[in-house]
């Protein structure tokens, strides 16, 4: 890999020559400091990943077992000593995936015998959805991918099917496709705890009958049997904790009501809403937006609550003839707020529940009642869901009900971007099983029941320091003439921080021209006032100067689990895979 060639027309050809990946000047230095005679002994390594890479608890054992598996890992290479790094395989490890930015031995961590209303919930929306909600097929396999991925709310809108004697999943109203709920149930049931061993909560949104709601009671109890958790009281007192619910399935909805065939919300959209899909959406996604000013965020509510789903509520209006054992099946009764946010928000010492809002709600009542929402987010569950209009299966910025403590912030799986990137960031803590403690300033209050204000202006807590040092892998992972027919691709790294209002900023380096393996070393600083809820964003995008830049991929990743030091970034995909090869060298520091 020399040289090479572009063919610009039949007579013309561009030739460049390719770099070769090798360890830049601060690696180089870095290697000199803690070798001799250009070996680095096991002493020396352990004296490296104490001081650089901060790993203080580190065992001299540890580092022997990482530098002989790297050795390992890397025989091909030219090694004189077996038990010593030269430069080259020092290099390669740095780079490699054994030197990640989160500890991959951690696992979970964090207290999970809190109850479950102090925990982030991995949460899906619409979960049997394959594309947009207006005409994509109903399955289960997103449900599938879904728990193979941790999530670990599953969402289920159930409805009579065509002859009316059974019960299938399907977006109603709508030209969706639907599967059967038995399907869906057994899935669930054999996936459930496939990526974490924490429970699963199956959110049911109920069209039924009060003959069909008995028969999903009979088909819940047959598929799930003793791993089903039924609380055997009206409603809890307090939510148990996600350690006594291991590989329990707990089902919430609304207490059931009788089922009218009624219009769907979703035929009241505009032409103009429906017309609002993919187009104006980046190659990457739409960029994260922050909270609207009050009187944006009302004037849009009004224009469309009417056509909001009704979420949890179904199709029901009286509360005649319940299904006495479907009742029994839910554990977490869930509803919407009736005579307004004051009565909605109102902690009952009693007992617990779950309330949902759609974003637009949210938005609307953070203005007004950010404190209340706080405050009932510490003892009662918070579930926020996607605007109505969101019928390209897009979603929204996460941090707004993370930042007011909403456990269950609901995404399209689907609908890759940005948004679910930060999703995918989140939930890489805590081991990725799905459930991330909330922050202590989330769940308590003060002596006069006062409790942490989304509002108010805080000091610093600390800064975050990255250096983009460089990047390869494009060159084996993308076809050579896909950045750019006619030369190497000329490739930016864009790096920041998504959390609160005051921490989020998008920063970005030079570009490189003609490079399949940019060093950029640039340093950039984050201060950070709300550490505990900050994402770090990192993009990779190829400059283009007729039309949109390219992607060449993204990372997101809790800065509470960053490990400081010198880290090898694994990029992904649109849809959040990891590629093959594409990496980002990167330092990280606190101070």
């Amino acid at each position: 890999m020399s040289k090479q060639t572009y063919r610009v027309c039949f007579c013309f050809r561009r030739r460049f020559r390719l770099a070769v990946t090798e360890a830049p000047k601060d690696i180089k230095e870095l290697f000199e400091q803690y070798s001799e005679n250009g070996f680095m002994t096991v002493d020396h390594f352990h004296r490296f990943l104490v001081e650089t890479q901060k790993d203080e608890k580190i065992t001299k054992e540890e580092a022997q077992a990482i530098l002989e598996q790297s050795i390992r890992d890397f025989k091909h290479l030219p090694i004189f000593h077996r038990k010593a790094f030269n430069l080259e395989v020092f290099f390669k490890y740095i780079f490699s995936d054994n030197n990640p930015p989160i500890a991959p031995t951690v696992g979970v961590h964090h207290d999970m015998t809190a109850p479950l209303s102090h925990y982030f919930i991995y949460t899906g929306h619409n979960s049997y959805l394959t594309g947009n909600q207006l005409s994509s097929d109903c399955s289960d396999v997103p449900i599938i991918k879904a728990l193979q991925k941790g999530v670990r709310v599953i969402e289920l809108d159930i409805w009579p099917n065509s002859s009316k004697d059974n019960v299938d999943v399907l977006h109603g109203g709508t030209l969706t496709t639907p599967v059967e709920l038995i399907k869906c149930l057994r899935s669930i049931k054999e996936y459930a705890f496939v990526a974490s061993e924490y429970p699963v909560v199956i959110t049911l949104e109920d069209h039924l009958t009060p003959d069909l709601q008995a028969k999903v009671a009979e088909m819940v109890t047959q598929t799930f049997g003793d791993i089903l958790f039924s609380p055997g009281t009206e409603c809890l007192k307090e939510f148990p904790s996600p350690e006594s619910l291991k590989k329990r399935i707990i089902i919430s909805t609304k207490p059931p009501k009788e089922y009218l065939e009624a219009k769907d919300a979703k035929e009241n959209e505009s032409d103009s809403q429906k017309g609002k899909a993919a187009g104006d959406e980046e190659a990457w996604g739409k960029e994260v937006k922050a909270p609207k000013p009050l009187a944006r965020a009302k004037s849009e509510l009004e224009e469309t609550e009417s056509n909001e789903e009704d979420e949890d509520e179904g199709d029901h209006n009286c509360q005649h003839n319940e299904a006495p054992e479907y009742k029994r099946l839910i554990a977490i009764h869930a509803g919407k707020p009736k005579g307004g946010l004051d009565e909605g928000l109102k902690v009952d010492p009693d007992k617990v529940r779950r309330l949902s809002l759609s974003e637009q709600q949210l938005e609307k009542a953070i203005e007004t009642h950010g404190k209340d929402i706080v405050r009932f987010t510490q003892r009662n569950i918070l579930r926020v869901y996607p605007k109505g209009i969101r019928i390209d299966s897009s979603n929204y910025n996460p941090l707004i009900g993370w930042s007011h403590g909403a456990q269950m912030v609901a995404f399209n799986m689907q609908g890759y971007g940005r948004s679910l990137w930060l999703m995918h960031g989140m939930f890489k803590s805590n081991g990725g099983c799905g459930y991330v403690k909330k922050p202590d300033f989330l769940l308590k209050s003060g002596p006069h029941n006062e409790v942490f204000d989304p509002k108010a202006t805080l000091p610093v807590k600390k800064t975050l320091k990255v250096t983009v040092i460089m990047g390869e892998g494009w060159y084996y992972d993308f076809q050579h003439t896909h950045f750019d027919a006619y030369s190497p691709p000329d490739f930016y790294t864009r790096v920041g921080i998504a959390g609160v209002t005051a921490d989020t900023v998008m920063k970005k380096t030079k570009t490189l021209e003609d490079n399949w393996i940019p060093a950029w070393n640039e340093e950039f600083e984050f201060p950070l006032t709300v550490p505990e809820l900050a994402l770090l964003r990192i993009e990779v995008h190829e400059y283009d100067m007729s039309e949109k830049d390219d992607f060449g991929g993204q990372a997101c990743l809790p800065v509470s689990e960053l490990r400081q030091g010198i880290r090898a970034v694994a990029l992904h995909d649109r849809k959040g895979e990891p590629y093959k090869s594409v990496k980002l060298l990167m330092r990280f520091e606190f101070v």
